[in-house]
């Protein structure tokens, strides 16, 4: 059993931290909330989207089953597990590979 990072993404902009845990800890223990802005690039306003970990990957599927579809401050959320960082993928080629078309495509060499 490990932890389980969910993405949620389609947020009001006006909800919170605390708003999403409460709505998450119905289906277990909530380890980390995390709202995403754009606090680097602007100025610091709601992206709609954010990360909620659960420390059990069967209440994180529960919470997933339970949330994705729901309506929360008049908006359809999404929940789906987010991917984990890959620390095989050297830094930049992700990006590189992304606009030339190839990520997810094994190479003749490969």
């Amino acid at each position: 059993m490990g932890n389980m990072n969910i993405y949620i993404g389609n947020l009001s902009l006006g909800i919170t931290e605390e708003d999403l845990r409460k709505e998450f800890s119905r289906f277990g223990q909530v380890a980390a909330v995390t709202m995403m802005n754009d606090q680097h690039f602007g100025n610091g306003q709601a992206t709609g989207y954010g990360y909620v970990e659960m420390p059990s990957n069967n209440e994180g599927c529960s919470a997933i089953a339970g949330m994705h579809g729901k309506i929360l401050h008049g908006r359809e959320i999404t929940a789906i597990e987010a991917m984990p960082l890959s620390h095989d993928t050297p830094k930049g080629q992700y990006n590189r590979e992304v606009r030339q078309g190839r990520w997810g495509k094994r190479s003749a060499t490969a």
